[in-house]
């Protein structure tokens, strides 16, 4: 029977202890309004960083933000891009949550997409929106912000599809417990939580007595026999493959913080690893026995014969989607994987629920030994092509940027062109990739960007760098100004092709519908806050030379400040990745009608 980690074990303890709290009257502790104790637990969970956008009724609550010793408002443009924020902060500075607040109704829907886009992609966010006071929501007045038919719920029940957890504080006694199993919820869980604050109870006071007790983001214990008839099934498995497996890290092996316990069982076996594109650093890609990216049919030849030939394949934290699987091309039948996954473990066919990786990772890495018979690993390496005509083509982009990145870089890709093109590009130590695979917003990676870097700052990592396009850049451009508020530095390449590439790909290479206006790049920082030219630099390169020229000046690749490089792309050129998806899905999708 396995043991149960100590930390598991004082998580239990400090659960418990809140529920009896749930139940107990404290006389003798300080009394705190609502909103100090809400802000009071997340800046237990290291949250330095609030998103998003004053409206009438949160600017009570703003107020006690604003007096805050440690946590910053972050005033953004529009909800939207608040949401995109938190997304990417919380990305970032993985032991925390990412926080946007917005107003009732018309600022809460604005920031809906974003919000959206962290519960598919798995990211612990709290929307906090200010609402009515409980009078008013009680008589239902036809109020500004509503739909003028008395239904103050609406925007609550359009929330619940996007919130793993929902808590409406209306009874001021019930409030720290509410506000306490909803943060529960969204660290263990790693998705947005709803929190509705009225404003009159902003100002209520409660007892401080709960704050003693820590919240944990560990998630309930394996059943010691189940875990233990898991564990003795996996190592038959693992004898009977002979040391032929391969280990493949997704997402949330990011996601639900395994990252040390796959690192542990990476380097006591030595098998080879591969990750999928959602999973991009997830693993040190500098590591000797990683292999680089498996995408099924859209993998490289060697790397897909590699992942495809083992005996045995150790799948953590899979995320299954089309972009991420090569539109389902994964040739990985379940009679040789095992899938290891947050709440749940699967060994071939049979599914054990409540077997969670966190806890059993590290008790299979200690009932294994090295590989005695260690596969080969095809070297994960991207190599500058040589041309003659000086054309900043993909094919030359990428890998020449990937010369460009330091350790500790937060690198954050934009859907389409880049997110693709950067995948065959091995990141430095301790790198961050940041994308959206899977939701795929367009300009996402604006606000995103935002938030990372304020993590980045956090942390103490390197450079915030963001790839885009020109087309996404477009929609939520609002935010450099934003970024040059805040004294950010970040550095963003714009890649501009003339449009939507990767729907060019996808269908109607030759349509207008794909085209966008060409704004003036270079002068797009001065107008959004830098008028007098001294917090920004801008630049146009054209061909090989000139980005070559501008990637060896010290002070640009410093990032003494922020700077937007505008790079001149042919229109019709996309990464080898996104070409190949992109004929896989426009099968799919079936564009052309057959007669």
């Amino acid at each position: 029977m396995s043991k149960q980690p100590e930390s598991s074990l004082q998580a239990e303890v400090d659960r418990l202890r809140l529920q009896l709290q749930s139940f107990q009257v404290n006389h003798g502790s300080e009394p705190i309004t609502i909103a100090n104790y809400l802000l009071a637990r997340l800046e237990q969970l290291k949250v330095t960083k609030m998103f998003g956008v004053p409206g009438d009724f949160n600017l009570g609550f703003l107020d006690f933000v604003e007096d805050h010793p440690t946590i910053e408002w972050v005033g953004n443009c529009n909800e939207l891009n608040a949401a995109y924020a938190a997304d990417g902060y919380a990305r970032v500075k993985e032991h925390s949550i990412g926080v946007v607040l917005t107003t009732f109704g018309v600022g809460e829907l604005s920031a809906i997409n974003g919000v959206a886009g962290a519960f598919s992609e798995m990211v612990p966010v709290l929307h906090l929106v200010g609402v009515p006071s409980t009078t008013q929501q009680k008589t239902k007045p036809m109020l500004h912000h509503t739909l003028g038919d008395g239904r103050y719920d609406a925007y609550i029940k359009a929330a619940s599809n996007f919130a793993i957890a929902q808590a409406h504080i209306s009874v001021k006694d019930a409030a720290a417990a509410e506000i306490d199993r909803l943060l529960t919820e969204c660290i263990t869980r790693c998705r947005p939580v709803y929190l509705t604050l009225p404003t009159d109870m902003v100002f209520e006071k409660i007892s401080s007595e709960r704050l003693k007790i820590p919240l944990s983001r560990l998630t309930p214990p394996n059943d010691p026999d189940t875990e233990a008839f898991v564990l003795d099934e996996i190592i038959k498995l693992i004898d009977q493959a002979a040391d032929d497996v391969v280990i493949i890290a997704d997402a949330c092996a990011v996601r639900h913080d395994v990252r040390v316990e796959l690192n542990e069982l990476i380097l006591k076996t030595g098998y080879p690893v591969y990750s999928a594109p959602m999973g991009k650093t997830a693993v040190s890609e500098n590591y000797e026995r990683y292999g680089g990216i498996y995408v099924g049919s859209i993998s490289h030849p060697e790397v897909k014969e590699k992942v495809e030939s083992a005996k045995l394949i150790l799948s953590v934290g899979a995320l299954k989607s089309d972009f991420n699987t090569g539109n389902y091309t994964y040739s990985m039948s379940p009679s040789r994987t095992i899938e290891f996954h947050s709440d749940h473990t699967k060994v071939q066919y049979a599914g054990f629920p409540g077997i969670g990786m966190k806890e059993l990772l590290p008790m299979l890495t200690a009932r294994l030994s090295e590989a005695k018979h260690k596969n080969p690993v095809p070297k994960f390496s991207a190599v500058v092509p040589k041309t003659a005509d000086g054309v900043i083509s993909q094919a030359w982009l990428w890998p020449t940027m990937g010369k460009f990145f330091k350790p500790k870089d937060v690198i954050v890709a934009e859907t389409g062109t880049s997110s693709f093109g950067i995948l065959d590009v091995p990141l430095p130590q301790d790198s961050i990739f940041v994308s959206q695979i899977l939701w795929g917003s367009i300009g996402w990676t604006v606000g995103s960007t935002l938030g990372a870097a304020f993590a980045a700052r956090d942390l103490g990592l390197n450079r915030t760098i963001l790839f885009i396009g020109d087309g996404s850049l477009q929609l939520t451009v609002q935010e450099l100004s934003v970024m040059l508020k805040h004294g950010l530095k970040p550095i963003i390449f714009v890649l501009n092709n003339s449009g939507y590439t990767i729907e060019r790909f996808l269908h109607g290479k030759e349509r207008k519908y794909n085209d966008i206006s060409n704004w003036n790049w270079t002068g797009l920082l001065g107008v959004l806050g830098d008028a007098e030219g001294t917090l920004s630099q801008s630049y146009t390169v054209k061909t090989q030379a000139e980005l070559e020229a501008l990637l060896a000046t010290p002070s640009f690749a410093d990032a003494g400040k922020m700077q937007l490089v505008e790079i001149i792309m042919p229109k019709h050129d996309a990464p080898r990745a996104l070409m190949q998806q992109a004929e896989l899905s426009g099968k799919t999708n079936a564009y052309v009608s057959i007669a």
